[in-house]
């Protein structure tokens, strides 16, 4: 899953965008919620002959190689240090627990399930916001966060027949998904995009490298592919979200999120023959809507304090 929070439209101000229109924003947006869904799929098909620390790994150490250069030359020696490292880091150790969590679900769930669940994020985000961000969260917010809530529980249906075990798993992604989102909002206009993108993988890289030796199970050649896939796919799809920034503002871009769990629908009916059944379908379609609803509000926020200022 790609967050649309790891560039927050406050650092990449309006007055220094690209001009040409929003049409390349939302084409650059739209590329990387088509790209991130095959990462997840790589994962699933290679779930069942590989540990999923070890996917993990592939996911943090190939998308280091090949951000690190990119980094480097857009920012030279001075994305080494990048302001506040400690949270840097943390930010980064969500990302890893959040993904560890994810790829450990969809191993056992549908690719389209488990995407809906963990955009679940954006409700524990508002739950939370009042004490790590000390946010005040107005009314219309709690409901749609009440809305999201019956939303999951109509995908996970705990107590039913139709409950698995690893919807928890993507449940708890969901809420390191949150954190990651929290503490990218407390970095804000203090570390430009392209060096919070690449620090946040550092944790991930020198971890799951540090662990290899106990969990690496020795891939095939097309295996090995099907692991760069899975970093790759993470890694451009993060590159397009901060190109997209650079033409059009987050409150635009948020909705096309939701893109992300079409792509994911898809691939899982292709590789793996999974359907979403109409509960799920309802408790997509609502998430979807909470998630508009609640960038669409933020939006209307940013402008107010915008005028007042």
């Amino acid at each position: 899953m790609l967050s649309i929070s790891a560039v927050d439209q406050r650092v990449t101000p309006l007055t220094h965008r690209r001009t040409g229109g929003v049409s390349p924003g939302i084409l650059l947006m739209t590329g990387a919620m088509l790209v991130v869904p095959f990462m997840d799929a790589a994962a699933k098909l290679l779930s069942s002959r590989y540990p999923v620390l070890q996917l993990v790994w592939a996911r943090f150490f190939f998308h280091f190689l090949l951000v690190l250069p990119v980094v480097l030359y857009r920012h030279g020696t001075t994305a080494l240090s990048a302001p506040r490292p400690v949270l840097q880091l943390g930010r980064g150790l969500f990302l890893l627990l959040a993904t560890g969590c994810f790829f450990a679900a969809i191993a056992f769930i549908p690719l389209a399930d488990a995407i809906a669940i963990i955009f679940f994020d954006a409700v524990i985000v508002v739950a939370l916001a009042p004490w790590v961000l000390r946010e005040r969260v107005p009314p219309n917010r709690w409901a749609a966060a009440a809305i999201g809530f019956v939303a999951v529980l109509l995908i996970m249906r705990p107590g039913l027949a139709g409950f698995h075990w690893a919807s928890l798993l993507a449940l708890a992604a969901a809420l390191f998904w949150a954190l990651y989102f929290l503490s990218t909002r407390m970095l804000t206009g203090e570390t430009p995009p392209l060096v919070m993108l690449g620090w946040q993988s550092v944790a991930g890289f020198v971890l799951m490298t540090l662990l290899l030796p106990w969990f690496w199970v020795t891939p095939s050649f097309e295996d090995l592919l099907l692991m760069l896939v899975i970093g790759a796919a993470g890694a451009a799809g993060h590159l397009l979200l901060i190109r997209a920034f650079d033409y059009a503002e987050a409150s635009l871009l948020a909705p096309l999120r939701y893109m992300e769990i079409i792509m994911q629908v898809l691939l899982g009916y292709w590789l793996f023959g999974d359907l979403p059944d109409l509960l799920a379908w309802v408790g997509i379609g609502l998430i979807v809507g909470v998630g508009v609803y609640l960038s669409r509000i933020q939006a209307k926020s940013r402008v107010r304090v915008g005028k007042v200022r």
